[in-house]
Parts: C-alpha cells; sequence; structure tokens
C-alpha cells in the first residue's frame, strides 16, 4: 500500500500547527481541503490517526504516521542539501529532546561542537523523552530508556550522578540525629514537577516508603538548586552542581557516601542523514567527558 505524500505531510501539519485551521493556513489549502486529506488517509490505513482534541494530538498509529512523515522531509532536506540545491538558505533543522538537568549542565556545549545547525529543544524528564520520540515529536532524545524506540538506535552516554543535599542549617535542625527515612518521610523535600519520583525512589532504597507530602515544585534545574540552597527543603542534586556549593559551605550532605546514578542512553532515528550523524558524534563525545562511565 502506497501512502499519498500530500496526505502524509497534511497529517503532519495538523500535529504540528494544532489545529485543522492553522495546518490549512500553513499549507496554503481551505480547511475543507486538510480535513479531506486526513480522513483519506484514514480510510486508508483503517485506523484513526488523529485525538480531535485542542491541541490536536496523534493516535499510537498517527505518530507512526507523523515519524515517518518527518523521517521523509529529513531526508528530503538532506538529498537537496547534497545537490547544492537547498533553496533560500533555510537552515538544517534538528529537534530533540532532552531533560532539564542534562540541559543546564552538559548538553549545550554538544551542541556548540555542531554548527551550522538549527536545534529545537523540547525539555521532559529522562523518563519520558523517548514517548515524544516515539510519537514523531523529536528526531533524538537523551533519555534513561535503554530500549529502542521502533525505528530507532540506542547507545549509552554515561551515568548522571545525584547527591542528596539540602542547606546547612536544615540539616541541623531537621534531619540530624534522625533515623534518615524517618526525616525524609516528614521534612519538606523539593521536586522538579507532578511526574519527578527520583526523591522518593531515593527515600524507598533506604527503607522508606516516600518523600514527605510537603513538596515544593520547581520547574527548572537552576532554581531546583536555588530553591535547596535557600533551605525549602531537600532534593537530589546533580553532582557537578552540587559540588561547588558543598565546597563553599551553602549545601551539606544529607548523608556523605550516598548518591545515586542514572544511566543516560542517546536515542535517534535510523536515518543516514549527515546531520543527525554530526549531533551524535558531539553528544557522545561531550558525554564521555562529562559523565560517569
Amino acid at each position: 500500500m502506497d501512502l499519498p505524500l500530500d496526505q502524509v505531510r497534511t497529517l503532519l501539519a495538523v500535529v504540528d500547527e494544532g489545529t485543522f485551521d492553522a495546518a490549512a493556513a500553513a499549507l496554503h489549502v481551505t480547511p475543507s481541503a486538510v480535513s479531506q486529506r486526513v480522513k483519506a488517509l484514514e480510510q486508508r490505513t483503517g485506523r484513526v490517526l488523529l485525538q480531535r482534541t485542542k491541541p490536536v494530538r496523534p493516535t499510537e498509529s498517527g505518530a507512526v504516521l507523523v515519524r515517518y512523515a518527518r523521517q521523509l522531509a529529513r531526508l528530503e532536506r538532506d538529498a537537496w542539501g547534497e545537490l547544492g540545491l537547498s533553496g533560500a538558505g533555510e537552515p538544517t533543522r534538528v529537534s530533540v529532546a532532552v531533560n532539564a538537568d542534562s540541559l543546564a549542565t552538559w548538553f549545550l556545549p554538544a551542541l556548540s561542537r555542531v554548527p551550522g545547525l538549527c536545534f529545537e529543544l523540547h525539555r521532559e524528564d529522562e523518563g519520558h523523552t523517548a514517548v515524544l520520540l516515539r510519537e514523531g515529536l523529536v528526531m533524538a532524545a537523551v533519555t534513561s530508556s535503554p530500549d529502542p524506540v521502533p525505528g530507532c538506535t540506542a547507545r549509552p552516554l554515561g551515568r548522571m550522578r545525584y547527591l542528596p543535599v539540602a542547606e546547612p542549617e536544615f540539616v541541623r535542625s531537621r534531619v540530624a540525629g534522625r533515623p534518615l527515612p524517618e526525616a525524609l518521610a516528614t521534612e519538606p523535600v523539593i521536586v522538579f514537577d507532578r511526574k519527578d519520583d527520583f526523591q522518593d525512589g531515593y527515600v524507598r532504597r533506604l527503607g522508606g516508603t516516600s518523600a514527605a507530602p510537603l513538596r515544593h515544585h520547581v520547574p527548572t534545574s537552576e532554581g531546583f538548586l536555588d530553591a535547596v540552597a535557600a533551605g525549602l527543603g531537600w532534593g537530589m542534586v546533580p553532582e557537578v552542581q552540587a559540588h561547588p556549593l558543598l565546597a563553599d559551605g551553602r549545601l551539606s550532605l544529607l548523608a556523605p557516601g550516598e548518591w545515586m546514578d542514572v544511566t543516560l542512553y542517546w536515542q535517534q532515528w535510523k536515518l543516514d542523514s549527515p546531520a543527525l550523524a554530526a549531533l551524535a558524534e558531539a553528544v557522545t563525545a561531550t558525554a564521555a567527558g562529562a559523565l560517569r562511565g
């Protein structure tokens, strides 16, 4: 079964633009034409491809075709570039999903090693970045999942180490002298967002059940660190961010010799794309110098 390119590209436009009307404007056609193309593609595949929500989201079957459409577009741009027919000089765009801690510590230097590319970064927890890859929203991802998304390759990058820390007075007045699992089950904790159960995982590793219900949600890596240093609560902080504050006395370890490691992986489309190959090489080399082996 062949898939008409105009229908596949229309599906991608609807997902990217969020509505049928916006897709019609981007494609310079009528909303009716957009609706007809999507309906024809659904009839051809025998599957519902879009959730008619606001914004529109692909179904599981739709995500497969969205990923296919993006890969076609990537190959087309690479082919035009190799032929020296890249038109008005539009930069090569690469979309990547990356977790906030990597973005705040080691990832941006990797991008600087690949000049000439235009990056579109999607910030997401490392446990969920693979979902964006699976849905076709990005071409590559830093993820904690070693299992390749269908149509993708996966390679290990290294381990990011996290240290359990808090402001020194917080440790003295709220934690010291108490069994650590008991203290962390009652004292305030900093979390990134409602998906973040990393601090709970540390408490469970100590033999407790979960961190305290008093949680401050701070959805940036830098803000998370500042909140811990300000004494709002304890948290698991990347060692590269924690070490300078430990050295100058602004942070204290909750338990010396304790840490948790997260192994990170690089997943990307299985495409013979010069842009993706160059980015993968840069990310792997940078991670080798920044993460633990």
